[in-house]
């Protein structure tokens, strides 16, 4: 048996750790990896004229407790939150966004760390990516091993090539027994599921994983991109 692993999934908002890697997140913890997760906004306000934290206090609430809910289902520990204003990151210093990040790679040490693809049409998810991997240079000494980017539905593959570099995986996890894990905890933010045919509805996110899975010869697949892999022999 490989020794386990410290694993962080860094998500902007609350419910794309899910859409993008939960099937792995549960994959790892099956295999007694370590699993923690960072979500750097609050995911709401953005969808009033003015952001309004107080007023919606309930709400965030509500969510942080989905995101929590969520992990316990996928066998993740309970997940850290920065709280930073939702899809207002760009107008904010990218050093305000990398330190809280670095703190908690610095204090957690992962191998491993999956986040948002760096040319998603949402901007949050754009400069998360760019934090992740500022936070993460690779200095002598240094605990991470891998970056790996996740797709996010309804965000990745709506942007467009000026966004950045279009996703092409070339990193395939089998989620095979652990989709329906995945469902379940899609369920827990139950607020943020769309009818079908929306790309983030139950239907169209089991689509996905049903083509990501056909595209290697499986069941069912999350793909992602490799930041930076290295590998020991």
């Amino acid at each position: 048996m490989s020794e386990s692993k410290r694993v962080l999934v860094v998500a902007s908002h609350p419910d794309d750790e899910v859409l993008g890697c939960g099937g792995t997140m549960a994959v790892h913890a099956d295999n007694g990896d370590v699993v923690d997760v960072l979500i750097v906004v609050e995911g709401i306000t953005s969808r009033e004229a003015r952001r309004d934290a107080e007023g919606q206090a309930e709400i965030l609430t509500a969510l942080q407790q989905s995101a929590c809910d969520a992990a316990v289902v996928l066998g993740a520990r309970e997940p850290h939150f920065l709280g930073l204003s939702d899809n207002r990151l760009d107008g904010m210093e990218l050093l305000e966004v990398i330190k809280p990040i670095e703190a908690l790679i610095n204090e957690l040490k992962p191998q491993v760390i999956y986040t948002q693809h760096g040319g998603d049409l949402n901007v949050d998810h754009r400069i998360v990516h760019q934090a992740v991997v500022t936070a993460c240079r690779p200095a002598p000494g240094t605990s991470v091993r891998a970056i790996y980017g996740y797709e996010t539905a309804s965000s990745t593959e709506w942007a467009s090539s000026t966004m950045g570099g279009a996703f092409h995986p070339v990193r395939f996890v089998d989620i095979s027994k652990t989709l329906e894990r995945k469902r379940k905890a899609l369920e827990c933010y139950a607020s943020e599921m769309r009818p079908f045919p929306h790309a983030r509805s139950f239907e169209g996110l089991e689509a996905l994983a049903r083509w990501r899975g056909v595209s290697t010869g499986l069941e069912a697949a999350e793909a992602f991109t490799v930041v930076r892999e290295i590998a020991s022999f």
